[in-house]
């Protein structure tokens, strides 16, 4: 059986015959056993089962991946779910591809053997041993190698992490770091680079990772390093400090000297939105720690944070004023940042007007928000965040909040907020008067 050729940007939509891309009044035919059998596409990098039917190894991948047993065209429970390159069909396929280069087809290139375990057990090993050593130049070669299976592919990247390389890494980060991060900053840039799509860790490389000298050395970088190192660091330091039993990395982290300036920094001046989302992120894990969240709080507020919050939510991407909003509702627990808050002229604008135009989280944020600054305000000042709230549409706002729902917290906080604002907003006219809490429609 031999079917057409289907142009590239089609192929994953739909089997319909098409002439080659640029060709019009010309059809290529390809023999069938050059298709994978799974997606019925030319085969890039064939491999056999121990069934011996060879298929295209991403698809099959994602057969075995997805808990599959079986051949898919045998049907036959696999004895081994080895695949072994079929350099005969490959050789075969580019053959094809070059004899109808003149009909717009390119030559598939040769594919890459993927990484073993025994290749990433065999390497880890290497790494622990020069590492040992003192073997800086030969710790930097190997990560190197990690680095650029990452590269190649996702599967790469599983395999990898799957054979503990991350707890190894983790390892060779904190012993040179204890010897020292200038005369080691390369090597400990490049490990942090391949750490940031290693997470989560096990418990050893979380311990290593956390360590009192580890986190030194990633602030350091923050401050020091090249964008790239700052970048690399701040994502490793937003992940390690994700996990819910790192109360322990967060108390060391926050006494270390220079790490609230650096990560202020890299809100002020911005390498990319990923860094500076984890920034946010880490400053919030930072500031949510019950032991030293007000302890925390004051340097960010000093650094001028407040401010640089609401700057980011006047005109920022979505997913960055998500985690901005999340760090000021942290940072209005404590006094000096609400008394920051009642000093910026934007911020209550602002926060009503992210309400259900970021998401669901940004919203119960600026409700939050807003609840801390009115329960909080001076008696002699009363009542001006509400009303200020009121007049750019706040009440209304939160009357949907609370129809079409939020979380039990936030609810109540905007059942005080809407009592609260009720209070002033017959005297200021903002609003329909007709709109009464009594006729609320309530959806619990």
């Amino acid at each position: 059986m031999i079917l057409s050729w289907k142009a590239r940007r089609r192929a994953a939509k739909n089997n319909n015959l098409v002439s080659a891309a640029g060709f019009a009044d010309v059809e290529v035919m390809i023999p069938t056993h050059f298709r994978c059998p799974i997606s019925l596409d030319l085969m890039k990098d064939p491999v056999t089962l121990s069934t011996g039917i060879t298929y295209d190894r991403e698809s099959i991948e994602k057969w075995i991946e997805e808990g599959n047993q079986t051949c898919p065209v045998t049907n036959q429970l696999l004895s081994s779910f080895d695949q072994i390159p079929n350099h005969s069909i490959r050789k075969m396929i580019q053959a094809w591809c070059v004899e109808n280069s003149s009909s717009g087809i390119e030559r598939i290139p040769t594919p890459r053997i993927p990484v073993t375990p025994y290749d990433v057990k065999e390497t880890c090993k290497r790494v622990l041993a020069a590492t040992q050593r003192g073997d800086q130049k030969k710790c930097q070669e190997l990560v190197g190698k990690i680095k650029n299976w990452g590269k190649e592919s996702d599967r790469n990247k599983r395999c990898v992490v799957d054979n503990g390389a991350g707890s190894v890494l983790s390892s060779c980060f904190e012993s040179f770091a204890r010897v020292s991060v200038e005369k080691h900053v390369d090597l400990l840039g490049e490990i942090l680079s391949v750490l940031t799509w290693m997470f989560p860790l096990g418990e050893e490389g979380k311990s290593k990772l956390g360590s009192v000298r580890s986190l030194n050395c990633m602030v350091w970088l923050l401050k020091s390093g090249d964008l790239a190192a700052r970048q690399n660091a701040v994502l490793v330091l937003k992940e390690l400090l994700s996990n819910s039993d790192q109360k322990h990395v967060i108390s060391s982290l926050v006494e270390i000297e220079g790490v609230v300036p650096a990560l202020v920094d890299l809100i002020k001046k911005p390498i990319c939105p990923v860094a500076t989302k984890a920034a946010l992120m880490t400053i919030f894990y930072m500031t949510s720690h019950p032991n030293n969240a007000l302890k925390i709080i004051s340097p960010f507020v000093e650094m001028g944070l407040v401010s640089l919050i609401v700057e980011i939510l006047v005109d920022g991407e979505k997913g960055i004023c998500e985690k901005a909003l999340g760090v000021l509702d942290h940072i209005c627990d404590s006094k000096e940042g609400r008394e920051e808050a009642y000093g910026n002229a934007l911020i209550v604008p602002v926060l009503i007007k992210k309400i259900f135009r970021v998401s669901v989280l940004a919203s119960e944020f600026s409700a939050s928000i807003l609840w801390k600054l009115c329960k909080n305000e001076k008696r002699e000042a009363e009542g001006s965040v509400a009303v200020e709230a009121l007049q750019v549409g706040g009440f209304q706002k939160l009357l949907v909040l609370l129809q079409v729902g939020c979380g039990e917290s936030t609810k109540e906080k905007v059942k005080e907020l809407l009592k609260l604002f009720n209070v002033h907003r017959v005297r200021l006219n903002c609003g329909d008067s007709s709109m009464d809490l009594k006729h609320l429609k309530r959806s619990y």
